[in-house]
């Protein structure tokens, strides 16, 4: 994003959507990333963290059960919907939006103030 220009939405008060995508890719610099965070091998931190992906050697984020989205990134704590390794996130994730406005953070707005309520989170996941 460039530098000086102002967001227009806000992280810490999404329910966290952009973890939901099912392809959230990880690089090999992602790798080597999350192996230091978590003291292990690349080799280690790619067979327990990732799968392969839609292209030809393209790794993604394991996902796990969610009750917001049906599943969501493993990393994402379930509590508090914040990144539970945000130092060693992926480089996806670290960029996200990459703009100075978030489509879902555009939409939640919207169903929040047309059904009065703040903490509806609208979503197609019906349990």
């Amino acid at each position: 994003m460039a530098k000086g220009l102002k967001v227009l939405y806000d992280c810490n008060a999404c329910p966290a959507y952009c973890c939901s995508y099912p392809r959230i890719i990880v690089t090999d610099k992602d790798l080597k990333r999350l192996a230091k965070y978590f003291g292990i091998s690349k080799r280690q931190a790619r067979k327990k963290f990732t799968k392969k992906g839609e292209e030809p050697g393209e790794r993604v984020l394991r996902h796990k059960k969610d009750e917001t989205y049906g599943t969501a990134c493993r990393f994402l704590d379930r509590e508090t919907r914040q990144c539970s390794v945000y130092t060693g996130r992926p480089t996806i994730c670290r960029d996200y939006p990459g703009l100075r406005r978030c489509g879902y953070w555009e939409f939640l707005k919207f169903e929040r103030n047309l059904q009065e309520d703040d903490e509806f989170i609208p979503t197609a996941y019906n349990p």
